[in-house]
């Protein structure tokens, strides 16, 4: 059995790295010179790497392949989630299982902590296909016996990358009256976060980025970056549950769960403590610039 360390230098093992957020995790575990080693299913999505980054080439779905992923390590963080369901794989395939898989040799090894990003808000929204499996493994992981850290993220940049397409082609669509208020964060300041949480004694971390935005402010940054005036479409909050309720009588869940945590964080206040440096205004004009046509 692998002692526990007492080092907050000890390996860090982390699963996800080629997503979103877990490519910044690996690059401010770099930066901070962590030990570590990284799950991955298709290696080639990582390059250049450090040599003080040790890749594991494994199917988290599959336990088989995980089998002593975890000796000698000393915390695990998981930022291991499907945002739509394909190649077969559910939200409970993955964002629950597929992390159970990991939480058991985790367990086995008696690493020191576990780390696990899920989301913002998601205690309350178990009604929800992704919400039901992440909190699932949640409520697994506090029973481990392992100490641990949830990480409650608001939504990502990324995400937000939706205004900006509708901005861009000359309308925007919000649901209700627009006043609503989120503060979505960037991965490199979540990142911080996570990695930070390494040595922390927080056992629950609610995160959103440094403004605090109603979808009408978002609406009209997104219109300035993008050079187009502003026209939004306000849709009554009867229309989004017909839609929803038509989705779900006529798709699979496949199509479905994507579409009912997206209209269902639309028309929720989603609002976390402020942290980090990166604005939505200049996510927005870096997207500009990628989606500028050459001259």
């Amino acid at each position: 059995m692998v002692t526990k360390k007492s080092t907050n230098k000890g390996k860090i093992l982390l699963a996800g790295a080629t997503g979103y957020l877990g490519g910044y995790v690996l690059t401010e575990l770099i930066g901070r010179e962590f030990q570590t080693r990284v799950i991955v299913r298709n290696s080639s999505k990582l390059q250049n790497l450090s040599e003080s980054v040790e890749i594991v080439n494994a199917e988290l779905t599959n336990p088989e392949s995980l089998v002593n992923c975890c000796v000698g390590i000393d915390t695990v963080i998981s930022t291991v989630g499907i945002t739509r369901q394909k190649d077969g794989l559910t939200y409970m395939d993955v964002d629950y299982q597929a992390n159970m898989n990991l939480l058991a040799e985790a367990i086995k090894s008696d690493i020191r902590k576990f780390i696990y990003v899920s989301v913002l808000n998601g205690e309350e929204m178990r009604h929800l296909k992704i919400c039901e499996a992440k909190e699932t493994f949640v409520d697994e992981l506090k029973r481990s016996g392992l100490d641990y850290v949830i990480i409650r993220p608001n939504g990502f940049f990324s995400d937000m990358s939706e205004f900006f397409s509708m901005a861009q082609a000359g309308r925007i669509y919000l649901f209700g009256n627009g006043e609503l208020k989120a503060n979505p964060i960037h991965g490199e300041d979540l990142a911080r976060l996570c990695v930070s949480a390494i040595s922390g004694s927080e056992t629950e971390i609610k995160a959103g980025g440094p403004e605090t935005l109603s979808q009408n402010e978002i609406a009209a940054i997104a219109f300035e970056i993008a050079g187009k005036k502003q026209k939004i479409m306000f849709i009554p909050d009867w229309i989004r549950r017909l839609i929803l309720s038509f989705v779900k009588t006529f798709t699979g869940s496949r199509t479905y769960g994507p579409i009912e945590f997206f209209m269902t964080v639309m028309a929720t206040e989603m609002v976390a403590p402020e942290f980090g440096l990166h604005t939505l205004k200049a996510f927005y004009q870096e997207l500009k610039q990628k989606t500028a046509k050459p001259a």
